[in-house]
């Protein structure tokens, strides 16, 4: 039964899923839209649950402990940034929980977006962001606060909705401020990026576990990772990618 999600004044984190003892959190950041004053979306919700018990399933060995945020609303809303302040609190809501455990952001649409916000935080180590939205004055969007980390962009050619050209253009600016940052191309797949949903979550769970807990990287990703642009801000994600590791 899916759990309900309530309209509330508060963010939350939602239930833990993954090991009792933590070595490491990540927290998935649901999508959302670009204004709107409705409560949380359900179906949203439900769907970052799906991607967290994946993430804890591979990352139980390090002790890989994952939540759903629960935000305040699924409204961004401008200056307000709700959904970015939300995914901020949660960061601090874990190292209030668990202390010091590195900690990896995995947002989706609008929920990418406030990942790469919500990575100035000291405990975060891994940035990951799908089909991230971001708005037509891209080069006003902030970077600095990733330096430190390792990021992980993915986003589908034939997106409609977010445009694969602005993450690509945010990319750009993110690996001249930090060298860890690379990005992946879906060749053909729309924003849900249901075509190849196994190879993004595979490369995402090889990504997190690599930038949290020093396993090694895939080669694809080793290889994103050290090109410089344009190749490795705009790799093909391979068709069948995890089935051997990329």
């Amino acid at each position: 039964m899916t759990q309900q999600v309530e309209p509330g004044p508060h963010a939350r984190l939602g239930r833990a899923v993954g090991t009792d003892v933590v070595g490491g959190v990540v927290l998935v950041l649901p999508s959302g839209q670009v204004t709107s004053a409705r409560g949380p979306s359900v179906a949203s919700y439900a769907a970052g649950r799906g991607l967290a018990r994946e993430l804890a399933g591979a990352g139980a060995s390090e002790g890989l402990r994952a939540h759903v945020v629960r935000y305040r609303g699924r409204g961004w809303n401008g200056a307000d940034a709700r959904l970015a302040a939300d995914a901020a609190w949660a960061v601090e809501e874990v190292v209030r929980r668990y202390g010091d455990v590195p900690v990896g952001l995995v947002g989706v649409g609008m929920g990418g977006r406030a990942a790469l916000r919500a990575a100035g935080h000291g405990a975060v180590g891994a940035v990951v962001a799908w089909a991230p939205w971001l708005p037509p004055s891209v080069a006003e969007e902030p970077v600095r606060q990733l330096v430190g980390r390792r990021v992980l962009i993915v986003h589908g050619t034939e997106d409609e909705w977010a445009s694969p050209g602005l993450s690509l253009q945010l990319a750009e600016r993110a690996k001249k401020a930090n060298r860890d940052t690379c990005r992946f191309e879906v060749h053909s797949d729309g924003h849900a990026l249901r075509q190849h949903r196994a190879e993004v979550r595979a490369l995402t769970k090889d990504f997190v576990l690599g930038s949290l807990f020093g396993q090694p990287y895939a080669r694809a990703v080793t290889d994103a990772l050290a090109a410089p642009p344009p190749l490795g801000l705009r790799m093909p994600l391979a068709s069948g990618f995890g089935g051997s590791r990329g």
